[in-house]
């Protein structure tokens, strides 16, 4: 195969490249080298234990690189911190949606204004911006987020997670307890802010066939390891996703 030539190469704007990560000294990823590109929808797929998680979490600083480096518009993040991400534009919605029971979604989403580090005099409009892409947000605004339904917990963590305004989205299993027409009802706001900005999504998912229908690119992971790239119209066949798990 003739390799590309730097003009065909596709820009890439989160990357990693030997990375090693792991756990009490037992290695999840190794030599691990992926892209994610400006503007793309990449889902994220494979078996339980195959370090999808491991690898956003290793992205957003939540856990140690052990060796490798990761790369931001090309250069390398060599302190990978989670507030100086969210500065530089990657924001995260974490497995389980993260969010504290007690407080009411308005003191929600006032913390993650906060953490995000909007400026006081760009927070009001800011909120409403996020409101603007989530309006369902306003039916439940003032009640305490554990008295909520699954669906509208994990609203709360995007829209917390949409608060900096980020060129990258990590969402890590955002299906988990949602019935798949909530779980599209939920992304297509998402996809469509997507489409509008040129954000770009990382998306680890378990409920494969739900996610293939919002994404530009596939990755399919076993065992810490990449073993398929592909375009999502090439694995619309239960037969092949069985093969490839």
């Amino acid at each position: 195969m003739t390799p590309l030539s730097p003009a065909a190469t596709p820009p890439r704007l989160l990357e990693t490249r030997g990375l090693v990560v792991g756990y009490g000294g037992r290695p999840v990823l190794r030599d691990f080298d992926f892209d994610l590109r400006p503007a793309e929808v990449l889902c994220l797929i494979g078996h339980n234990g195959a370090g999808k998680s491991t690898l956003l979490k290793a992205l957003f600083g939540l856990v140690p690189r052990q060796a490798g480096d990761i790369l931001l518009d090309g250069a390398p993040l060599n302190v990978v911190d989670p507030r100086k991400l969210t500065a530089a534009g990657l924001s995260l919605v974490p497995e389980g949606r993260g969010i504290f029971p007690g407080l009411t979604v308005a003191e929600t989403m006032k913390i993650g204004l906060w953490s995000a580090g909007v400026p006081q005099a760009e927070r009001a409009s800011r909120l409403d911006w996020v409101l603007s892409v989530l309006p369902a947000l306003k039916q439940f605004y003032d009640r305490r987020a554990g008295t909520l339904s699954g669906g509208q917990q994990q609203m709360v963590s995007i829209g917390r997670a949409l608060l900096s305004q980020p060129r990258c989205l990590l969402m890590d299993e955002p299906s988990i307890g949602l019935a798949p027409k909530l779980f599209q009802d939920l992304l297509q706001p998402i996809r469509q802010l997507q489409r509008e900005n040129g954000m770009a999504i990382l998306l680890v998912e378990q409920n494969v066939k739900e996610a293939l229908k919002i994404s530009d690119r596939v990755i399919v992971m076993k065992s810490g390891a990449i073993i398929r790239e592909a375009l999502p119209d090439e694995l619309n066949d239960n037969a092949k996703l069985m093969a490839l798990y």
